[in-house]
This record gives C-alpha cells, structure tokens and sequence, in this order.
C-alpha cells in the first residue's frame, strides 16, 4: 500500500519535470532530485542557501579559494581553488594578496586573470560599476560583509582590501564565484539600443548570462528550463585534471516534497535524491537503494529576535525552551536516525566548543521551573510565532520537525504560531530582521546554518554589527561582550589564537541560550548502486566530478 502511494505521487508530481532521456546516454547521466522548489540562479552567485552552492555555484563555478571534499571522514578545509596562494600584508593587515592559477579558462574560452577577479568583486560591491547586479549582492555581500575592494597587482596577482584587519577573509571568498567578464560584456552587446538606461541594461545583460552561464568549473550549462531542470555537462578544459567529471552530465530536477523525490527514485526517473522520506527507508534499503549520511557542520536552530519587547529577552525563556525538546525522541522516532541532537553550534571534542555551564538537554521539569519563574503556567502559555519553511536546502524536514517542537513547547507553557513560507522567501526575509515586515511578527525564524567556518558559525548571528542588511543578525542581537568575543576571533591570525577566541564565542553563546538549539544535519542523500566512487564528506557540500556510473 505504501509503495503504491508513493509511485502514485510519482506519477502527479514528478512526471511534469521528467523528460525522457534516451537509453544510451542514461549509462553517462545522473539524474538528481534536489529539495530546492526551483533551480538555484545560475548566473554566479546562486540563491536557494548552500544547496544553491552545491548544485549551481561550486559545479559551474571556482572560488579562489574551495573546500576540500575529498574525505568522508577528515573535516573539510580550505584548499587553493582559482587562486594558489596568499597572505596578509605583515606591515597592513587590512591587505591580502592573492597570486592566481595560470593557465584557466572560462568555459567561453576567455582568460581567467586578475582584471576578472576584480570585475567579479565589483559586480557586488561597486554600485557604479556598468556590471553591477544588485540581486546578487544579498546573498553574497553578507558572506564577505569585511571585503572593500580589489584591484589588479599584475595580470596574476590580486590585493583586496578589507574595512578592517579580518582573518576570516580566505574563508568567505569560498563563496565569490567567478563569472566571465568576456562572456557578459559579449551579452551586454546584444542588448537593443533601446534600452538606454544602464541599471536596465546591466539587468537585461544578466538574464542573458544565467540562461548562458559562464564559469571556469568542472561543469558547464548544456540546457535549462527554469522551474524544471538543469542539464550540466563535463568541461574536458578544466585547469584541475584530476577532477574532470567521470561521467558526461548531470541533470538537476526540484523536487521539494519528500515523498515525491522518494517516488521518483523508487520508479527508477531519478538516480539520486536529496532528503529521503525518513519513513520509507526500509523501502528505500530493500530496493538496494544505497543512502549516504555525514554528520555536517550545520546547525537546525531557531533564531530569536531581540529586539524590544521579544518575549526571548528572557533567558529563562530562552533556557526554558532548550530545555524542552526531547532531541532523541525527534532522531529516533520522527528521522529516522538521521540526525545528531545539538547542545551548541559544535559537540564535545570540537576545538571551538569552550566548557559552556548551561548544559542543553531534555529537562522538561527544569523548563517548567524556569517558565514559572518568568510569570507562565498551563493558564498562561507564552506565545511565539516561528517563521519556517515546507522545505528547502539544509532545512531538512521542516514542518514535521517543527510540529514536534510545537509540541514539546506545548508542554513547557509555550503556545507556539507556525508561519509557513517558501523557502527562497524565507532565506531573503532572514536578510531583512526581525524589525522588518517581512517577519511578519515573527519572535523567531528558522533558517537552518553552516558551522564550517567561525563567520558562517557565529560571527555573522552574535556580532551587533551584522544586523541587517549587514549580514544575518535575524534578531538584532546586540552583547557588547559577544562583540568584544568576535572582535578577538577576526584578529587571531594564528590558529591557536583563533581556536581559543572561538572557544570563548561559543562558550558565551551556549551558557547565554543564543538560539534553540536542536539538530544537526546528516546530509541524508538516497542514490542508485550504479552510482560509484561518491565520497559523502563531512560538508554542505560534494564534488560530483569523481562519480562515475555502471
């Protein structure tokens, strides 16, 4: 009965964005079922989160830098990507210099060189430049807010500067994605003289290049069909010769509904989903479906708004809600076992965990306690509207899981308000706080984050000047003491240093109750036994260049 349920949802929501792909090329094809509602932009800096990254940012496009996906059991670093080295200036530590890969290609055949390093930062941050693009400055300038500008050395070489000294630079530019300049300036000439205003041409000229994209990555466009698919295929020029891709495409489907992406795998029209249904595992296993797990550097949170008259001023509150999710009952029961309970953005063992007092746990006891003390009982429940998703990128499962903490909450005297959202929506209204419209009278927003790098994990949330549009201070945080804390962390250019200042960030965060803190994710991705030589690394994201087919 279940499967016929399933295969049935295959049938209705699948089959509109399934086209038939001949026989003889499917043994050169992965076909892959994303949770994205629609494919992620494609003309460089992608929306749609860290999924966005992982399917249309690090396939078409490098960094100069990249992270290391090469292990399933070592943490993912930073690696060179387009750029082979660098260094901060020892005399102005406002100053990095970065000497570049020689030798790259766009995939329209132009040279990669310093001059397409600096048009690639300005098209986010110079607001006068012809090429600017302001869609693409939210979700990128947020990742880097301490980058100022950039300007060519020498053809090779490149010094960006920072508004003050950062040594978490390195690490944001794995999100700068390089677009060609050749390609676009070759678009904006086909834009009809008509159009006379710049700000318009400029827009014209970007459409133009996300229905043409063109990167140095291993993975070039072949075909899209906005809301349906995108069709990559393997760029036989790319500058990293082991990582040419194994395999002749990829085909990039949006899928957003579990049971729909597990019905597509099941009826063999796709190879490989994102998300699994946590109950149709044992289906899934008993297919000879192979399903892959990690535990990532990812946090499923959420994240209060402090601004005034929040009811999670209150740390009591705050500590009251930690208190009142049973995390094993969600892993075990709701997941699956896909996922691991989080007491703080990083576990026991981690190098930035600190010795934080406040122990986050199932105490549904010491949660009542602590309600009562802020004035709540079961004839006065608390009440708070969380903002979420029905699905999206690290989100996860969002609306199950967050039914089950409505739930629990239920129980600790809150009374808690879901607003549901699209994912896309959600992800630009977390850019806009708490104090904005688009909250909606939301007290919190769950928007899932990575945790591999100290600016993704913390500085970008406790930091009172990340609040937007800064960056993704949702809730108007503002503790001079994290702020000294982050302070620290940016001028720890030693690791040791850097280490002991994070430890201390996160420490403050746990003990202060920053955010609800309840799972991290495993990444769970369901693949057919044809798929060989895929490495599940412990990272938001794959290299998809390495897979290869039966």
């Amino acid at each position: 009965m279940r499967e016929s349920v399933v295969l049935r949802l295959a049938g209705i929501c699948v089959a509109a964005v399934i086209l038939a792909v001949p026989a003889a090329a499917l043994a050169q094809t992965v076909r892959i079922g994303m949770t994205a509602a629609d494919i992620p932009r494609t003309l460089g800096q992608p929306d749609q989160g860290f999924e966005g990254n992982r399917f249309t940012g690090n396939t078409m496009y490098d960094g100069l830098t990249q992270w290391d996906l090469s292990s399933a059991d070592k943490a993912s670093v930073i690696i060179p990507g387009l750029s082979t080295e660098w260094a901060v200036d020892a005399n102005d530590k406002t100053k990095w210099v970065f000497k570049l890969r020689p030798g790259v290609k766009f995939h329209d055949g132009s040279d990669f060189d310093a001059d397409a390093v600096v048009w690639n930062v300005e098209k986010v941050l110079k607001q006068d430049a012809a090429h600017f693009d302001p869609s693409q400055v939210g979700v990128t300038a947020s990742r880097m807010p301490g980058l100022r500008s950039a300007r060519a050395v020498d053809k090779m070489t490149v010094e960006m500067t920072t508004a003050s000294p950062d040594a978490l630079l390195p690490i944001n530019l794995t999100n700068l994605f390089m677009a060609s300049p050749a390609h676009w300036k070759k678009l904006a000439d086909t834009v009809p003289a008509s159009v006379t205003d710049p700000k318009e041409r400029a827009k014209q000229a970007w459409d133009g290049f996300a229905r043409n994209a063109s990167g140095t990555g291993a993975w070039k466009m072949d075909k899209f069909v906005p809301r349906e698919r995108l069709e990559l295929v393997k760029f036989p020029g790319y500058w990293d010769t082991k990582r040419v891709p194994k395999v002749d495409r990829l085909v990039l489907l949006p899928m957003p509904e579990p049971n729909a992406r597990t019905a597509a795998l099941l009826s063999g029209q796709v190879d490989w989903i994102e998300n699994p249904a946590p109950d149709a595992l044992p289906q899934i296993k008993q297919r000879g479906f192979v399903i892959y797990q990690n535990e990532q550097p990812h946090v499923w949170p959420w994240q209060f708004s402090r601004i005034e008259g929040s009811p999670w001023n209150d740390i009591r509150v705050r500590k009251a809600a930690n208190l009142c999710i049973d995390r094993n009952a969600m892993k075990d029961g709701l997941l699956g076992g896909l996922m691991v309970s989080a007491t703080g953005t990083f576990e026991p063992g981690h190098p930035w965990r600190g010795s934080p007092k406040f122990q986050i746990k199932f105490d549904p006891n010491e949660a009542r306690k602590l309600m009562t003390e802020a004035g709540f009982s079961a004839s006065k429940k608390l009440k708070v509207k969380t903002q979420t998703s029905a699905s999206g990128s690290g989100q996860m499962l969002p609306l199950p899981m967050n039914e089950f903490v409505q739930q629990s909450l239920a129980e600790c005297f809150f009374e808690v308000e879901l607003d549901v959202i699209e994912w896309n929506t959600l992800f630009t209204n977390w850019r806009k706080g708490a104090k904005d419209e688009s909250a909606r009278g939301s007290q919190a927003t769950n928007v899932t984050y990575a945790a591999m790098d100290p600016f993704f994990a913390m500085i970008r949330f406790l930091d009172s000047k990340m609040a937007p549009p800064v960056s993704n201070n949702w809730g108007y945080i503002n503790d001079p003491e994290y702020d000294k804390l982050a302070a620290a962390v940016r001028v720890a250019f030693e690791p040791a240093a850097r280490d002991s200042a994070l430890a201390a960030l996160h420490e403050r965060s746990v003990d202060e109750a920053a955010f609800l803190f309840v799972a991290h994710d495993v990444g769970p991705r369901a693949m057919s036994p044809k798929i060989k030589n895929f490495v599940q690394p412990k990272s938001w994201f794959v290299d998809f260049s390495m897979l290869t087919m039966n």
